[in-house]
């Protein structure tokens, strides 16, 4: 228990320990803190007080930093000497900071009174196409039953690089894309904003160490370079997409925004929740062979708000623990070739769906490609987003009376530029 007082209910017991970027009134710096309960903890102003000197030789100088990217590059021992570190100052017995209130004055704040901002400089952005029910449903709806996973699906897990500029931070309102599309099967494209806007429900992973150019990352070893695990909104415009992907995949349906959450659960954190992945048929190859559970129980759901409702309206429930590609197999593949990951570089799952249709997770399935509409609260409905709807991603682990969150993950549509 900590002395900061948690709901039951809260993403953010002390059991979690998220890392994240805060800025506040008093101190616009951004700088990378903690979170326990409805409080941020400035870790800048802790190791000030010389808090982190057992553990980190220049705590001040990686604790002011405006990214979590110094601290990463520092290595899995220092992230979880770090987080017990925290666990223990913050604990309700024992040695703590709950008698300094000078100190606590300045390190903690509600989180009313904050700013996050994106956690990591993303050096580079790569999503996977890691759910077999999604690759599935998706493989139906534009090549039908007989073709719905391509031949490779089942022997490697399949991605492409996306656009890393373009990833923002939960809260951040995006403007509709623009683009070429078809309106009409069989006509020529007009240009114009798109109208098949949709989420993608997903979780993605930082790399905190990465590999030298040429080497690779045993699947066996790939946790130990993670540095945590966001959820993730992938935002898509069907209609531009289902243009211009072939033949050479994913561009501008996908890259006007990604967003992620504010906080990093660390894979500490997410131990405890570890469980067997799906079965994989055929058996993968020796580099992608695990020696242990690696899928993470994290219930996800996604919520819509639209422009003339009031209410927020649950539209999926879907887990991570369906995705058939793990992330250690993720990472482990694409740095078989000898890429090298670098600190900060981001790891998206592609779509997480469940094998019911409420836990189908893109409004592309839910709607199966606009042919249904989707009930929301107060009698409205939709196919796809429309301008000025707001949407919110959210996930935890839950355990033995230990719950692990993730916070939102929330995003606005903006109408188009003219």
């Amino acid at each position: 228990m900590s002395f900061i007082e948690t709901k039951p209910d809260s993403d953010f017991s002390i059991h979690n320990i998220p890392f994240g970027i805060i800025s506040t009134p008093q101190n616009p710096a951004p700088r990378v803190a903690s979170r326990i309960g409805d409080f941020a903890i400035d870790l800048s102003a802790l190791a000030q007080a010389g808090l982190f000197a057992s553990i980190l030789e220049d705590a001040q100088g990686v604790f002011s930093q405006p990214t979590l990217n110094s601290f990463m590059s520092l290595g899995k021992p220092v992230w979880s000497a770090t987080r017990k570190h925290i666990q223990k100052l913050f604990s309700s017995s024992g040695p703590s900071l709950h008698d300094n209130k000078e100190l606590l004055e300045r390190a903690v704040h509600p989180i009313s009174s904050v700013k996050t901002h994106l956690p990591a400089n993303i050096g580079d952005y790569t999503d996977f196409y890691a759910s077999k029910e999604h690759a599935t449903n998706v493989g139906i709806m534009f090549r039908g039953k007989e073709n719905a996973l391509m031949p490779n699906w089942t022997h490697l897990p399949v991605g492409y690089h996306g656009r890393a500029s373009s990833v923002v931070v939960s809260g951040t309102e995006l403007k509709r894309p623009n683009g070429q599309r078809v309106l009409v099967k069989g006509e020529a494209p007009q240009f114009g904003p798109s109208v098949r806007v949709d989420c993608e429900l997903e979780m993605a992973f930082l790399v905190g160490t990465g590999n030298n150019l040429g080497d690779s990352i045993n699947v066996n070893d790939a946790k130990d370079h993670m540095f945590g695990v966001v959820l993730m909104n992938d935002w898509s415009a069907r209609d531009i997409q289902a243009w211009e992907y072939v033949p050479l995949g994913p561009f501008l349906g996908k890259n006007f925004g990604t967003t992620i959450s504010a906080w990093v659960v660390t894979m500490d954190a997410l131990e405890p929740f570890l469980v067997n992945g799906p079965t994989q048929d055929p058996k993968p190859l020796p580099y992608l062979a695990e020696n242990g559970p690696s899928a993470y129980d994290i219930n996800l759901e996604i919520k819509v708000k639209p422009v003339e409702g009031t209410k927020y309206t649950t539209i999926s429930r879907s887990n991570l623990k369906y995705m058939y590609w793990s992330f250690a197999q993720q990472l482990a593949h694409h740095t078989v070739n000898g890429c090298n990951m670098r600190t900060g570089d981001l790891c998206g799952s592609g779509t997480i769906s469940g094998p019911t249709e409420d836990s189908f997770g893109s409004m592309l399935e839910l709607t199966w490609s606009g042919a249904k509409e989707i009930q929301l609260e107060e009698g409205i409905t939709r196919k796809f987003l429309q301008d000025n709807d707001e949407m919110i991603l959210a996930g935890y682990c839950e355990k033995d009376g230990i719950r692990i969150g993730f916070g939102e993950c929330h995003g606005k549509i903006l109408p188009a530029n003219k």
